[in-house]
């Protein structure tokens, strides 16, 4: 997958990632994705899960670089399984982690929940299945959130402005890539997915900023 694949998937949990920062963790050998013979970084699902892990750390841990490394060492050689996170891949790809598509009642049973409560997203259109009937890696994040909201009572319905908003940001992103996307050189076309990958993070922060201003007016 490319830089904008790895940025859709990890974006809704680390809406802040940008392309510069992971060149930045790459530059920091934390993870190393392949390179196309044309020279353009190609990640695998290991790389993702790598990056996830390394994201959380920072994150939620507030761990340096140093010491998240020095963790994923010990998880390649195997000296040790018991730092907290999900199981990770390998960078050379020999341990699997999160799978890249899921089944509703895979998707269910990673997230602990029902394969009802997932059908109900799927039904409200926040949850989409791709062209082979399965879900994304990105709907555990979503199905994550969806199911913090439900803690709060808003149901699978009251989501559906969320993916109607998403939709029509998508759609402005396009807009703007089409001129690149148009030229059909390679190197085009790469700048049109970094491109594309900016533009969705600053829609992202912008909304984030735009909900958490209005709750503060509101004084909630």
């Amino acid at each position: 997958m490319r830089i904008s694949d790895v940025l859709a998937d990890l974006g809704a949990d680390f809406p802040t990632l940008t392309p510069s920062k992971l060149r930045f963790l790459e530059e920091q050998g934390l993870v190393e994705p392949r390179r196309t013979a044309g020279g353009y970084r190609q990640y695998s699902p290991a790389d993702l899960e790598r990056l996830r892990f390394v994201l959380r750390q920072q994150r939620d841990k507030y761990l340096p670089l140093r010491v998240i490394r020095e963790q994923l060492a010990d998880l390649d050689a195997g000296r040790t399984t018991d730092v907290p996170g999900p199981r990770l891949a390998a960078s050379n790809g020999e341990r699997t982690g999160t799978p890249a598509r899921y089944t509703v009642d895979a998707l269910a049973e990673a997230a602990g929940t029902t394969p009802e409560v997932v059908q109900e997203l799927v039904d409200a259109g926040v949850l989409r299945r791709d062209a082979s009937g399965h879900l994304p890696a990105w709907a555990r994040d979503a199905l994550e959130v969806a199911l913090a909201l439900a803690e709060h009572g808003v149901e699978a319905r009251h989501l559906r402005p969320f993916r109607t908003a998403a939709d029509r940001q998508v759609d402005m992103v396009e807009q703007i890539v089409a001129p690149l996307r148009g030229q059909r050189t390679v190197a085009a076309q790469a700048h049109a997915a970094t491109v594309a990958a900016e533009v969705g993070e600053l829609c992202a922060r912008l909304h984030t900023v735009l909900v958490r201003a209005g709750v503060a007016d509101r004084g909630l």
